[in-house]
């Protein structure tokens, strides 16, 4: 969406686009695949998805990798994707579906808030966009001139004095779940998990994990198992754990851990292609190394203008 995505000085081509909520954004695609013969297109935002899901059968012969609309709204939708989670028997928050101040704050004490902590972000959201902790406890002159400007806590009554009295926009008031957090990545066939790679979330920056050591969590792998035939899961997938508790459901690639004989972007495209087999894909989970460790930070990029 701007010429100065750093991306442009990584790829072959690099073409303008609308935002992917935009109703522009998925012709605009599919101009752009057409021209640049594209096999494999491989979405990589939340915003990205529903609209590349609804228009996915236009791409053919080009695979989109993305499951279907149904499958992206009732993940995007975190109150939708709660309830949902509930029935196919996999714990999520406790929450409240509501507009307004009137109703966080009748939610926020429901679930016993000032004496427990509680959160709350919309019901549609990415990357941690929205999400405030709310905390009785919270010494806002501490926190105004010693915490950074992401500090994400605060006390009810801020977050009442900034919201329309019964109207704005939907949220989801919910518990706070604790806990270490856990996620799996993988590919799925949407009935079952085909790779699956369990890593813990550590060190957050803005909302984003930038710490992940790989684990050997069975138990994980058959949450996924539960969670990709109940929501029909198809290509890549991300589920974020706190403790045991299901928090998100990305229907998208994520941060992964790459290992030198395991690259799980370069495998969905290989397995898009018909260039690797389910059960071949499968098998190579006997490579995931547990304690593989990854490490996020800032990368630059410099160059002289030659124009």
């Amino acid at each position: 969406m701007s010429e100065r995505a750093v991306g442009r000085h990584l790829c072959d081509a690099f073409h303008l686009v609308p935002p992917g909520t935009d109703a522009a954004f998925a012709p605009t695609m599919l101009d752009i695949a057409r021209a640049e013969k594209v096999d494999v297109l491989l979405p990589q935002s939340s915003f990205d998805l529903e609209n590349l899901a609804h228009h996915r059968e236009s791409f053919l012969p080009a695979v989109v990798l993305v499951s279907t609309r149904a499958t992206v709204q009732a993940c995007n939708d975190k109150a939708e994707c709660y309830e949902r989670l509930r029935q196919i028997g996999v714990r999520a928050p406790d929450s409240h579906r509501v507009r307004g101040a009137a109703g966080v704050e009748q939610a926020a004490h429901e679930l016993g808030y000032p004496e427990r902590a509680v959160c709350f972000k919309p019901t549609i959201s990415s990357g941690s966009r929205g999400y405030r902790v709310l905390d009785g406890t919270v010494d806002r002159a501490h926190a105004l001139l010693n915490e950074r400007p992401g500090f994400v806590s605060m006390r009810l009554e801020e977050a009442l004095e900034l919201l329309p009295a019964v109207d704005g926009p939907e949220l989801l008031v919910m518990e706070l779940a604790l806990g270490p957090e856990r996620t799996i990545d993988g590919i799925a066939d949407g009935t079952r998990v085909v790779l699956g790679h369990p890593k813990t979330r550590e060190e957050m920056r803005a909302g984003l994990g930038m710490y992940f050591v790989t684990l050997d969590d069975p138990a994980l792998v058959d949450v996924a198992t539960s969670i990709v035939a109940g929501f029909a899961i198809e290509h890549f997938f991300n589920i974020q754990l706190v403790g045991d508790v299901v928090i998100e459901i990305n229907p998208r690639i994520s941060t992964i851990v790459y290992q030198e004989n395991l690259n799980l972007p370069y495998l969905g495209v290989k397995r898009a292609l018909g260039e690797i087999s389910d059960d071949k894909l499968a098998a190579l989970t006997s490579l995931v190394r547990p304690g593989r460790t990854a490490l996020r930070y800032f990368d630059q990029l410099e160059w002289d203008d030659v124009s």
